[in-house]
């Protein structure tokens, strides 16, 4: 079995075949190993490399199900062990994932499985097209030009362009120098390029780019209207206090752009449009309406405070769409270093 295995699979593989060739041998082998199950696939999957399971593993999570004909058509020698079912089989990640975990070390098969659902890419190149350029760049710059050329060669070229551009420049010669001059890379070499890039970068970068849980049910709660929010937030603080003390202090809220100067209010006024902002301010405090108010001109505070008080009632739903509406751009302009939200107890000083 081990040997029909390798032959599905190995018998197509390496940097010169062809690719549809390849894809369809992973494909018949991931067939094999769901067919035959968990326990004997195990005996197979100990004999091959990590790259073949790695590519079989693919195909197995990503096979959904086959039909009883393809069964048959694909291991024919294998039609009486599998009865012949109208049914077929079932690949799976969960299954794909008993599987590996047959055979092989956890941490490999946690890797193996983390690389193949990654939501920034199915393959290590792939995820790396996905990086910022700049942060990818900081990373590189510290490693051979050698070992540069063959990640810079097998990233999209679009991406590998920006990241080039962003390395220092002798550096970034000599790289392309040795792009120029690479000859055909062997499986061994691309091999080790990865295992140190998922290892030393991806896993890194996976840490630090981890969210906090607090952060992201603040982001959360933010998108809430009102009633919603403070239902939730009681609830939750009476379950625990601390979770709840912080995700309000992490929370931005219209109430927040009191944390803005003169500059900051009046760039945001130039961006939102005025009947909304007299519907924000109509649900907001005495403190803000000032805030407001003073960083117009007094013919402009006149008509908004005339537009509000002509609003009459107006739906809490209303404002809390309006405020929200005007907190989201507020975010852009502090995301865009445009305006500067201060937090409590902040006592920086400008110049």
């Amino acid at each position: 079995m081990a040997e029909a295995a390798e032959a599905s699979s190995s018998g197509k593989k390496g940097l010169g075949g062809n690719a549809a060739a390849r894809a369809s041998g992973a494909r018949d082998a991931a067939i094999l190993m769901l067919a035959v199950g968990e326990e004997k696939a195990a005996i197979m999957f100990s004999h091959l490399d990590d790259y073949e399971i790695r590519d079989i593993s693919r195909e197995m999570a990503n096979i959904g199900k086959v039909t009883a004909v393809e069964v048959e058509d694909v291991l024919n020698r294998f039609s009486d062990s599998i009865g012949g079912g109208s049914n077929g089989i079932m690949g799976g990640w969960k299954t794909t994932e008993r599987f590996l975990m047959q055979v092989m070390d956890p941490n490999k098969v946690n890797d193996i499985m983390e690389e193949m659902r990654g939501p920034e890419g199915r393959t290590m190149w792939e995820k790396l097209s996905n990086v910022s350029e700049d942060i990818l760049a900081n990373y590189l710059k510290n490693e051979y030009p050698q070992t540069v050329a063959v990640i810079i060669s097998r990233i999209k070229p679009a991406h590998a362009a920006r990241v080039i551009a962003t390395l220092p420049e002798d550096f970034a010669m000599e790289v392309m120098e040795r792009i120029l001059l690479m000859d055909n890379v062997s499986r061994e070499v691309i091999e080790t390029v990865e295992e140190s890039l998922r290892n030393e970068f991806m896993r890194n970068l996976a840490t630090k780019q981890k969210r906090d849980s607090h952060e992201l049910m603040a982001e959360i709660f933010n998108s809430f209207d009102r009633a919603n929010e403070t239902k939730f937030l009681d609830l939750l603080e009476s379950r625990s206090e601390d979770d709840a003390q912080k995700i309000r202090a992490l929370m931005f809220t219209f109430e927040d752009l009191l944390k803005t100067d003169d500059m900051g209010i009046q760039a945001i006024m130039r961006d939102v449009e005025k009947d909304k902002l007299a519907l924000c301010l109509k649900g907001s405090s005495d403190d803000l309406k000032a805030f407001f108010l003073k960083n117009m001109s007094e013919r402009a505070a006149k008509i908004l405070e005339e537009d509000m008080e002509a609003m009459g009632p107006v739906r809490v739903k209303d404002v809390d769409e309006a405020q929200g509406e005007v907190v989201i751009l507020a975010k852009k302009l502090v995301d865009d270093g445009k305006i500067m939200i201060m937090s409590e107890g902040d006592d920086s000083e400008f110049i």
